[in-house]
């Protein structure tokens, strides 16, 4: 049997799913499973899949159900005395999993373990640095305060952990991960690998496409966790979601320099202002609104053209660390 059970949801994923695969593959260490489920694709996946030829490598299609209901079908297939998921598309650092399980058996009264992350663009090119939070032992306020876990490719979990707080919830089609990691944390401790180990791939299009949803999604996984959170914790609710509007408005910033965008952008950062005012008073802030004032004012063309020259004022990473809540 078995240490470590690994879950690769897949649909549609011709373009990245062997890259990933050979992430997993390729870890320093080797006593895993690696469970593939095919969520109906219709594309070459399968075909891909199949054409790598590892006895640890095991296949299970499902007609197409969605992130969670494949996740909680990897975990139903899993026999490892721990779980990781890993999404189709993003790719692991060669010792992830060694460091992961180390940190969890020197630390025995943990469930979770999870790295630091980088995010990759289409090409895996390098394109910024996670928020690299390090917090171990109790996390739960701070997670409810913002999602330093980031995506749903990073954690290593017990798997008896699973039969304590259930499965990923269906019903959330965005921030299921945060769900997990906040009912997880909820009961247990958590416990950090202080390196980045998790490529995250982003796509321009997906993301500027998907803050809508993402936002109402994240709304509602963190309504969902204030309704169970002890009164104790009440207080945190506003500056948790000044947070989910600080990272959506980073995130339309991101994108590429068009008036629509912009426009988005205002929206989402009117949202953080009215959740904490506190924001008003650095200086971060107007460099966010000069951006947002290119994007909507000058042609694309223009204004692609003058953020590129002037990186260093609208560099994006930079407003979304003074965005973010501080935590320390």
């Amino acid at each position: 049997m078995p240490i470590i059970s690994v879950v690769i949801p897949v649909y549609n994923g011709e373009r990245t799913i062997q890259e990933t695969i050979e992430s997993v593959l390729n870890q320093t260490f080797t006593d895993f499973e690696l469970i593939i489920i095919n969520d109906g694709s219709q594309d070459r996946t399968l075909e891909i899949v199949s054409s790598i030829k590892d006895e640890r490598l095991k296949v299970f299609s499902y007609p197409n159900a969605g992130l969670s209901e494949s996740r909680n079908r990897g975990i139903f297939h899993a026999s490892g005395e721990y779980i990781s998921f890993i999404d189709a598309d993003d790719l692991w650092t060669a010792d992830k999993l060694e460091l992961q399980l180390k940190a969890l058996q020197e630390n025995p009264q943990a469930a979770v373990a999870y790295s630091w992350t980088k995010c990759i663009d289409e090409l895996g090119n390098f394109s910024r640095r996670g928020s690299h939070i390090s917090v171990t032992g109790d996390v739960y306020a701070k997670l409810l305060l913002i999602d330093f876990i980031e995506n749903g490719s990073n954690p290593l979990i017990r798997k008896n952990a699973f039969t304590e707080v259930g499965e990923f919830d269906a019903s959330f089609t965005h921030s299921e991960d945060r769900d997990m990691w906040l009912r997880l944390a909820a009961k247990y401790h958590f416990v950090a690998v202080p390196y980045p180990q998790i490529l995250y791939r982003q796509s321009d299009n997906s993301v500027s496409a998907n803050l809508p949803k993402q936002e109402v999604g994240s709304l509602k996984v963190i309504e969902k966790a204030f309704n169970q959170a002890p009164e104790s914790l009440q207080h945190l609710k506003r500056h948790s979601i000044a947070n989910i509007y600080k990272g959506l408005t980073f995130k339309a910033l991101e994108g590429k320099a068009q008036p629509k965008q912009g426009l988005i952008a205002v929206k989402l950062l009117w949202h953080s202002l009215s959740n904490d005012t506190a924001l008003l008073k650095t200086r971060v802030i107007c460099k966010a609104l000069l951006k947002i004032a290119v994007m909507i004012i000058l042609p694309p063309p223009i204004s692609q053209v003058l953020i590129a020259k002037f990186q260093g004022v609208f560099n994006t990473t930079t407003i979304l660390g003074h965005l973010q809540l501080e935590l320390f």
